[in-house]
Order: C-alpha cells, then sequence, then structure tokens
C-alpha cells in the first residue's frame, strides 16, 4: 500500500470524526486557513490536494473532540516530545484513550474524543489548564469558536513536504474516536487539572496590578531596574521551559545555556533541583544542550561557571551555597533578652511549645476580633514563633523583608503590622531593641503568668508551624487558615469544628473547602474532613504560578539586602591599626645625616671621621 493511500484512508476515516462540524477550510500560500467568501466546504471523502484543517467547534460552540496542538514555534523540539510523553501519561492516568500524529515540521497533535459534547468555555478552559503546565501546548483552536481549526490525520501539511502521519495505527485510532471517551474519564481529568484550571480562572478574574517598588533605606532599587529585574527574569525563566531564546541577544544555544544557568544560580536554585525537574518544566534548557549525553557531560561544569560568576558578581565568596537559617541581622541577644543568664535549647523549645498552645487556644481567637487584619496577625505570629524556633531562641531579631517573604506580602505591610501584634499579644511578644545598622528589630518572646495554666492544659503537638505558605499566596490566608485547622485537628474535624477552630464564617469554610477538595489538597469521608498526604504542595504551588513569584521575592530582598549592607558600608569608619599610625621608613629618617641622600657624601664623611 503506498503512503498517498495510507494518508486518504486515515483522512477519510478520521476527519469526520474529529470535526466538530462536517466542514473544512484550505490553506494559503501564508499558511492561514481563512473563512470562505461562500459556504464552506463539506469534508470530502477523498484526501485534498492541498493542506485543509477541520472545524474544532459545532455550530453551538460545543466541541466532540479536544484538540491538543504541540507547536514547534513554541519551544524545541525536544520539549515538545516531552510534552507529548507527559500529556499522553497524564491522559492514561486518568483513563482517556486518544489519538496521536505528528507533522513533518516536528509538531504533534492529540486528539480526545468525548461522548458528550463538550461546551466551548469548557473545553477552552481544559486546554488552557493543560497549556499552563506543557509550554508547547498552543490553546488556540480552541480559542477561537468561529475560526478554531487543526489539521487531521493525513491531511498535507501547510508547506506541502509531507502530510500529518499516524502514531497511532489506524484501526486503533478509528476505534478510539467511534467509542469515544465517557464523562467520568473527563472528570477525572478535570480534577488532575485542578490546580492549573484554579490559575486559568484566576488570570481571567484578577485585576492587573503594578509591580511594588520594594524600597531599602536610601539605596533602594529604582521602579524601572526592579521592573527590569522581573522582566529578565520571567524572560529567563520562559527560555528555560521551551529552549526558544532571542538570537539577538544570545549567539548560540551555549550562550543561553549559560545565561538561563545564571539566573537559575542567582536565585539559588540547586544543581539537584534543575537535574530533578530538567526533564518537566525545565525541559528547554535541556533541549538546549541537544542530546542527553551532551547534556550529562556539560551541565555539571556549566553549573560550576555559573556558581563562580554569581559569586564574583555579588562579591561574596560563598555565594550559591544554602543555609537553613540565613538572615540579615547579626548574631542574637541571649535567649532570656540580655539578663546574663543562658537558657538550655531545651527549655527555649518548651516555652515557644507552651506559647504555640496558647495561640491556638487564646491568642487566636483574640486576634481574630481585631478587625480586616485579624487573619494576618494570626498568621505573622505563626511566622515569629517559626523563626524562634528555627533559630532556638526567644529573641526574634528577624528582618521585615524576611516576615514578608515568609507571609507572601509586602515588606510595608510587615512593618505596620509587627507593633499591632505586640499590642495585642497579651504579652507573649514585646520589642526590646531597635533596629540599627545590620541589626533588625529585636523582639522578646515570653510567657506571660496569667497563661501559664493555659499552656499546660494542653499537651504539645507534633508538626511544623508555618505562616502563609507558597501554595496559599495564590488561595488566600481564609484557605491557609482552613488547611491548617484539618491539618493540626487532633482528629478529623467536621465543618462545624472547622468553623469553630478558625472563627471564620460558616460560608466561607465552605467554600475554602470546596477549593481546598477541587486541588486534592483535602477530601470528606462520612462527614469529616482530612489531609491528603500524598498532594504535593510544592507541585501546587508551581501549577498555580505562585512558586516563581515567591523565588523572585527572594531574589529581590537579597539584593536588596547587598545594597543595603553596601551602603552601610561607605559609612563605617576603617579600623586604625598600630601599622598605619607609625612608619619605620619615614619616622626614623633623619635630614642631618649625609648619607641619607647622597651615597659619597657617606663616603667623605667616613674618611674625615
Amino acid at each position: 500500500m503506498s503512503g498517498t493511500s495510507v494518508h486518504a484512508q486515515a483522512w477519510a476515516a478520521l476527519a469526520p470524526l474529529i470535526a466538530g462540524v462536517p466542514v473544512m477550510r484550505f490553506a494559503t500560500r501564508e499558511g492561514k486557513y481563512p473563512r470562505p467568501r461562500a459556504s464552506p466546504p463539506r469534508i470530502s471523502k477523498t484526501l485534498p490536494n492541498r493542506a485543509v484543517a477541520v472545524m474544532v467547534h459545532g455550530v453551538d460552540g460545543s466541541v466532540q473532540t479536544l484538540c491538543l496542538d504541540l507547536d514547534t514555534s513554541k519551544a524545541l523540539q525536544l520539549v515538545v516530545d516531552s510534552d507529548a510523553t507527559a500529556i499522553g501519561a497524564l491522559l492514561d492516568s486518568c483513563g482517556l484513550a486518544y489519538v496521536a500524529d505528528h507533522s513533518p515540521s516536528g509538531g504533534r497533535h492529540i486528539y480526545i474524543p468525548v461522548q458528550d459534547r463538550l461546551a466551548a468555555e469548557d473545553a477552552r478552559e481544559l486546554v488552557e489548564a493543560l497549556a499552563t503546565r506543557f509550554p508547547s501546548l498552543d490553546p488556540g483552536p480552541h480559542q477561537n469558536i468561529t475560526d478554531g481549526c487543526i489539521r487531521p490525520p493525513g491531511s498535507w501539511h501547510k508547506s506541502m513536504t509531507g502530510h500529518q502521519v499516524l502514531d497511532t495505527p489506524l484501526a486503533q485510532a478509528y476505534d478510539v474516536l467511534r467509542r469515544r471517551n465517557p464523562a467520568p474519564a473527563i472528570a477525572a481529568l478535570r480534577q488532575a487539572l485542578a490546580a492549573s484550571i484554579h490559575q486559568v480562572r484566576a488570570r481571567k478574574t484578577a485585576r492587573v496590578k503594578p509591580a511594588k517598588t520594594v524600597a531599602t533605606g536610601s539605596t533602594a532599587p529604582s521602579a524601572s531596574s526592579t521592573e527590569s529585574v522581573l522582566l529578565r527574569g520571567s524572560v529567563l525563566r520562559q527560555v528555560a521551559r521551551t529552549g526558544i531564546y532571542d538570537t539577538a541577544k544570545y549567539k548560540s544555544p551555549s550562550e543561553a545555556r549559560m545565561a538561563v544557568l545564571n539566573h537559575l544560580c542567582a536565585w539559588q536554585v540547586s544543581l539537584p533541583e534543575i537535574q530533578a525537574r530538567i526533564s518537566s518544566d525545565f525541559a528547554g534548557l535541556g533541549a538546549l544542550y541537544g542530546t542527553r549525553t551532551r547534556q550529562e557531560a556539560l551541565l555539571a561544569k556549566e553549573w560550576q561557571n555559573a556558581s563562580t560568576w554569581v559569586a564574583q558578581k555579588n562579591d561574596a565568596p560563598q555565594a550559591g551555597k544554602s543555609y537553613s537559617n540565613k538572615y540579615d541581622t547579626e548574631p542574637s541577644l541571649t535567649h532570656s533578652g540580655g539578663a546574663g543568664t543562658l537558657r538550655s535549647p531545651i527549655s527555649v523549645q518548651a516555652e515557644i511549645n507552651d506559647l504555640e498552645n496558647v495561640l491556638y487556644s487564646f491568642l487566636d481567637q483574640r486576634l481574630a476580633r481585631t478587625g480586616r487584619e485579624g487573619i494576618m496577625l494570626r498568621f505573622l505570629f505563626r511566622a515569629v514563633l517559626g523563626f524562634a524556633r528555627a533559630k532556638g531562641t526567644l529573641v526574634v531579631d528577624v528582618g521585615c523583608r524576611s516576615f514578608a517573604r515568609e507571609m507572601g506580602t509586602h515588606h510595608a505591610t510587615i512593618a505596620r503590622l509587627l507593633p499591632r501584634l505586640v499590642k495585642h499579644s497579651g504579652g507573649m511578644l514585646s520589642k526590646i531593641e531597635d533596629a540599627r545598622g545590620k541589626r533588625a528589630d529585636s523582639y522578646l518572646l515570653g510567657l506571660p503568668e496569667q497563661f501559664e495554666d493555659v499552656a499546660k492544659a494542653t499537651a504539645w503537638r507534633k508538626g511544623k508551624i508555618h505562616g502563609i505558605r507558597t501554595v496559599f499566596r495564590a488561595l488566600g490566608a481564609p484557605s491557609a487558615l482552613v488547611y491548617e485547622a484539618v491539618e493540626r485537628a487532633r482528629h478529623c474535624p467536621t465543618t462545624a469544628e472547622i468553623v469553630r477552630a478558625t472563627g471564620l464564617s460558616r460560608p466561607t469554610v465552605a467554600k475554602e473547602l470546596t477549593v481546598l477538595a477541587e486541588l486534592s489538597m483535602v477530601e470528606r469521608r462520612h462527614g469529616l474532613w482530612q489531609i491528603i498526604h500524598t498532594t504535593n504542595l510544592g507541585k501546587i504551588a508551581e501549577w498555580l504560578g505562585v512558586q516563581e513569584d515567591y523565588e523572585r521575592q527572594s531574589a529581590l530582598i537579597r539584593e536588596q539586602r547587598r545594597q543595603w549592607h553596601a551602603h552601610l558600608e561607605r559609612f563605617t569608619e576603617p579600623v586604625i591599626r598600630e601599622e598605619d599610625l607609625y612608619d619605620q621608613e619615614r619616622n626614623e629618617w633623619d635630614p642631618w645625616i649625609p648619607y641619607n641622600n647622597d651615597q659619597s657624601a657617606l663616603q667623605r664623611f667616613l674618611q674625615a671621621a
């Protein structure tokens, strides 16, 4: 059987089953598929002799086949292939059957037929959610109800250099398109894409706000420099995802690779993390190496070069190394707040545990009555306890920017909330020293006598205490409070118990539980809520698009801290050493001794003597 007859059979068998309406459009010389002036031709049984596409949507806008277009114009070939494999694995895990083909240009199409036609907005939402995870996916065919189209298997490519070649056997493809996928399988896909769907909806409803300029003293970066840092970061992250770079700026893939590695190193992304993500969201970086062998040979070496370059640029010999506790403060005071007696680490952690008991038993309800800022104050006190536990001290001298990074807010907001937290903490938090130089404001944690009975009435609980975790930058503080109530409960709570624990209204709690359940973060069984521990919150944060925001804020904080320290060093008086005050050659020089200036005079002096 000739190749042309194979493509003709694929066209005749599959094109009518893929199309939302049985009409087609022909391509122009520019590769476009314009709307015909007269009524569009119906899909023919014979293969047209030029490039042709079928319509994705029906007359009413509904869709009977989800058409995924992986395009080499949006990402390199290796990224397209990697995305196709990952999408196939995702569809298999949801129990969805699909048909795949590829074009002469290297692009790929994946067709997912459905039994019950999907509304245009539902189909678009699913495809756009997939596009947030897979950078080579072009959601265009589903974004235009009247003109969205795609070339089916067997059709000529718009370059007329070949056909859309089936990767799925023709008999199997025909069976998949005839049987089609039931609604429960589509529901499983929607559940698997819940985080990305939430991101798509948030983008549509969110208002565009200008980026805030983060200031630090008199040496803060200007608005234009801050904007350029953010823009450059997003551009290089896109290069890491797709492998597509500006050839006017980078002359070769090697230069583009080094720019990406320098950028990731400056953001303190570690080499093991890059190696783990190079087959997923950093697939473009891997594609810039060309082959897997070349990547394995060069990645570690180029990463070392990038680390050296970033260290030299920042003038920090240890730049690039990560430490668990790295703040912009000097060594903390004694655990007792300067009383002169050191406390054991065990007693310090025990008092922090008591403070945590008081927080959940009493202070939460008190802070909830402080108005609109109540939730932020509650999480700010959690962040204070988290820093105290990490540093092993009751004196917390952490800068507002470090708190802002843990809270997902602006440092000016933290500076405004900290005095209010001291006021409403009932003596559990007090300010003991103002900021000076590199040292931040110092706050002392302590357990007042009136709360000792409350602290001892409740047993200590296992688990960490958090500010607002990265994923809740997108979901919001109320969602974080509801999740914490389920996570820290001694037993699986009911909705009513969560309402009492959080102090939020029942409609708010119900709404947040619905969102968390859609993201597979919690589930309800027999009327009780429990955490789904297999769900990776970090992965959901990446799918929601907030992990990069966290890294961007961390990079800005490091840069502003460096500028502030450089500003302070300008006004630091140098240390005067003894050798600077006494110069032996200058101070022991005697002009009355003739040989100081003239060796011949020395000879005459010796002879005369």
